[in-house]
């Protein structure tokens, strides 16, 4: 499954990141998100979500969310 359908407060652990987009997938790894890393979704907001990856909070929007497979 991937960040749209997870539950806010519940850890996850990443599985991959599925993008063909190889700006995004550096740009999500700089934030810390890669296979094995847990990532914990704080709230929905309208189009996008507020995420806890590591020690920082991010918002994502709603097609980087789908690109987050946990």
């Amino acid at each position: 499954m991937n960040l749209t359908e997870a539950e806010p407060g519940i850890e996850y652990r990443i599985k991959e990141i599925e993008t063909e987009d190889e700006e995004l997938n550096e740009f999500l790894f700089t934030l810390g998100c890669y296979s094995g890393e847990p990532i914990t979704v704080i709230s929905q907001l309208r189009g996008g979500y507020v995420v806890s990856v590591k020690d920082g909070r991010y918002n994502i929007d709603r097609n980087i969310a789908e690109a987050i497979l946990v």
